[in-house]
């Protein structure tokens, strides 16, 4: 069976640092949404145990790239703990379309896709909440893809409650730089002193993102693409960066501001979404499969 699944982009409608625990890591509050724009991923099941990327992704050797950590770790849970002996191989091409180190979740979503759809090409039935417990093991962003739907997130990202948020129109530009996470939240002058709200307070509120002036500070890039964005609309950093998003009521709006960008600026027009694509199109395949 050869199919090809979508690996939608995230934003962090808001995203604040509330606090940092004893082990070094940042408890947060964040809003995250889908895109309806993302990567494309193609699986074809093999008849043996080999995991092949057959794509060639520059910079990133192929045992650690979060696709082939996704499927081995499947692999292994299915071997270990399922016992399962029928072949679990699969060959994967990646159509690699959001940028890296972008903070619109490429790499969590493509790990996330992976576990979905080798889930539903091994018939294997395993729950999206055990999906998403092994996603944890790759990042903290996994989850919320495994889960597919929009998401307030606490704790260090993994205690997530599904949201609402409006469906809007988003402009989405990327500087051309890639920003490491640790780079921001390493940063002495990183805001880490956010009140704790609940959701319908921080929905009321204007939004923001605690880590966009450490990126605006280090990158001249950030700087310059979040001040011209904020001359047309509402923009802020999503995640750590590089991407800042401009938000609209209308895909109109955000195609005429897109058309008017310099040609240093690169970015694409896309609606925020609540039930992930990723999630859409399982539904489909699976109502094939099984008619």
């Amino acid at each position: 069976m050869t199919l090809t699944w979508p690996s939608p982009a995230k934003l962090n409608l808001f995203l604040y640092i509330t606090g940092r625990r004893a082990d070094g890591y940042h408890e947060l509050q964040t809003l995250f949404q889908f895109l309806n724009y993302g990567d494309e991923i193609t699986i074809t099941t093999r008849a043996d145990d080999q995991i092949n990327l057959l794509t060639t992704m520059a910079g990133v050797e192929p045992e650690k790239n979060l696709i082939v950590k996704a499927a081995k770790l499947l692999q292994c849970y299915c071997r270990d703990v399922l016992n399962l002996s029928k072949p679990l191989g699969a060959d994967i091409h990646i159509n690699k379309i959001l940028p890296m180190g972008g903070g619109i979740g490429g790499g969590s979503s493509n790990a996330a896709t992976v576990l979905i759809a080798l889930n539903e090409h091994w018939a294997t039935a395993i729950s999206d909440e055990t999906l998403a417990e092994l996603g944890k093991k790759l990042g903290a962003d996994v989850p919320v893809f495994v889960r597919g739907h929009a998401a307030f997130a606490e704790g260090i990202g993994e205690i997530l409650t599904p949201a609402t948020p409006k469906e809007k129109w988003y402009l989405v530009a990327h500087p051309g730089i890639e920003i490491s996470t640790p780079m921001i939240f390493t940063d002495p002058q990183l805001n880490r002193n956010s009140p704790k709200r609940p959701l319908p307070a921080l929905l009321l509120a204007p939004y923001a993102n605690d880590c966009e002036p450490i990126a605006r500070k280090r990158f001249r890039e950030v700087e310059q693409l979040v001040s011209w964005l904020l001359e047309y609309a509402p923009s802020r950093l999503t995640g750590t960066g590089a991407c800042v998003f401009s938000e609209f009521e209308t895909q109109a709006d955000a195609l005429k501001v897109l058309n008017k960008a310099p040609s240093w600026v690169h970015g694409f027009v896309a609606q925020g979404v609540n039930e992930s694509p990723l999630h859409k199109f399982r539904a489909g395949i699976t109502r094939v499969l099984h008619q």
